[in-house]
């Protein structure tokens, strides 16, 4: 099977990146020959595998889709109903108990890790642009450059609001004493808008799992993120004209018959997926079943190390149906390699916070923490149940097809298929669909989004994580402190903080 990998070393070898009182990048020319680097298409290609795919990684504790605290998935979920974590680590509290503060190092690190990729990303488009080569590889690789920026882009956005973003003669200029401004609302959506459309016009509407590319940006993942946007935005017009073309036979996209089959080594590549990041044996390594599972927990392959911290809270786990098929993976009674059968009611130290979120298949040639099964970080399902909310919010009625499009997801579930007739007004029918959603989506990272988007992240916080900190404002986090500190009063901090 041929995969793409990022060449992070070769042109981390090669160029030389400072930060500078933009806070954001600036790139020392004095260092890189450009007569030497890059001058042709396969330097063009390393440069913008580095830029564009570095932060998109699940290696190890590295990367948007680390199992780590630094991971979209993690840092997003604890701070929910659905997210709980037993180790006591010093990072935890603060996104558990959702107490947020501009010196919190969990709710700043994403920020503060990720922020200068957008710029490293600008820099790159002028770089590749006056390299000789094929040109359809040069607008290929643009379009990745955009792509991979407007998407990061939007996750800090998502975050934090809107972001500082420098423009290119800032940041030719690293000597300038200016400080890249935060976009205004309008300004930001504008930018992410127009990198992900720019994207769109040339990127494949998909990969093959076979394909060389595979694991690169594609039209169909900047479609989703396009919705994601909409969504966040309330702009259910929109929103739905992605869910429209991204059920578009050209994509390919459907649902698995299994859904445990869909997170496997065997079934990398589904019909489901959107964009995973390509995990293997020699990089980009994940290790979700090592933060979940206990020593207790039975496995196939006994050399998987088990750490036994996240876990699905007990409160969560009960609002699933008992012959819900998700549960086969969400995992709340099993009898331990010591014998004893562990469930709420014996709990032991292994459920004592509640289920195990698994997920996961196992690596069958792991020989630790590490697994070389793809991280999923979009898939099918999560497109059909935006369409069904999107749907109902744009005609504020409950619709045939809002209706089948969430049934598609819950009689996959094994679950009897809602009527139109079930649901008395929208709102008991957005109610269904926030569950569902929660049902089908833990720990992929939406869930926070879904309830700020519902007006319930903070009430939820209060309500099941039991906050005593949580406040109204904190549906975005703080800018870190020290971005606030070295711009000298020009960046304001978001409101409350």
């Amino acid at each position: 099977m041929k995969r793409i990998f990022s060449i992070f070393s070769v042109v981390l070898a090669t160029v030389a990146m400072t930060p500078s009182c933009t806070n954001l990048e600036s790139e020392m020319y004095d260092v890189i020959n450009p007569g030497i680097f890059p001058v042709n298409g396969d330097d063009a290609n390393a440069l913008v595998t580095s830029a564009a795919y570095s932060p998109f990684r699940s290696n190890w504790y590295s990367g948007l889709w680390a199992s780590s605290y630094g991971g979209i998935h993690v840092t997003t979920d604890m701070t929910t109903d659905i997210g709980y974590c037993q180790w006591n680590d010093v990072v935890w509290p603060d996104l558990l108990q959702v107490n947020f503060t501009a010196n919190s190092t969990a709710p700043t690190a994403i920020y503060k890790n990720y922020i200068r990729d957008i710029s490293k990303m600008t820099l790159t488009m002028e770089r590749i642009a006056s390299i000789s080569m094929d040109e359809t590889l040069k607008n290929r690789l643009d379009a990745e450059l955009h792509c991979g920026r407007g998407w990061l882009a939007y996750i800090l956005y998502d975050l934090y609001g809107p972001i500082q973003v420098a423009s290119l003669d800032l940041l030719n200029n690293p000597l300038s004493d200016e400080v890249a401004p935060r976009l205004s609302q309008e300004d930001m959506v504008k930018f992410i808008e127009d990198d992900m459309n720019a994207a769109i016009a040339v990127l494949p509407a998909t990969y093959k799992v076979s394909d060389t590319n595979y694991g690169r940006f594609t039209k169909g993942l900047a479609y989703t993120v396009l919705m994601k946007l909409y969504m966040h935005e309330k702009n259910w017009a929109k929103a739905i004209e992605c869910g429209r073309e991204l059920m578009k036979p050209e994509y390919g996209y459907g649902l698995m018959n299994d859904y445990k089959e869909i997170f496997t080594l065997e079934n990398e590549g589904n019909k489901e997926t959107i964009w995973a990041c390509v995990c293997s044996r020699s990089v980009n390594q994940q290790l979700w079943l090592a933060h979940v599972l206990s020593s207790e927990c039975p496995t196939n392959n006994p050399n998987i190390q088990k750490w036994g911290g996240y876990r699905v809270p007990w409160e969560f786990y009960h609002t699933f149906d008992p012959s819900d098929k998700r549960l086969e993976v969400l995992v709340g009674d099993f009898v331990g390699t010591d014998g004893v059968r562990y469930n709420e009611q014996n709990p032991g130290s292994v459920l004592m916070s509640g289920a195990l979120p698994i997920k996961y298949g196992e690596d069958p040639d792991a020989t630790g923490a590490e697994s070389q099964i793809d991280w999923i970080v979009y898939r099918y399902a999560d497109v059909l149940t935006l369409m069904a909310e999107a749907l109902a919010r744009n005609e504020n009625a409950v619709t045939q097809e809002a209706v089948d499009l969430l049934n598609m997801v819950h009689t996959r579930a094994g679950l009897q298929a809602y009527a139109t007739s079930d649901f008395a007004s929208v709102d008991t029918f957005l109610d269904a669909v926030l569950l569902e959603r929660g049902h089908e989506l833990w720990f992929e990272g939406v869930r926070r989004s879904d309830l700020i988007r519902y007006g319930k992240y903070i009430e939820y916080a209060r309500l099941y994580k039991h906050s005593v900190t949580a406040q109204d404002y904190m549906n975005l986090m703080p800018l870190p402190q020290s971005v606030i500190d070295e711009s000298k009063g020009k960046i304001v901090q978001n409101p409350g903080y």
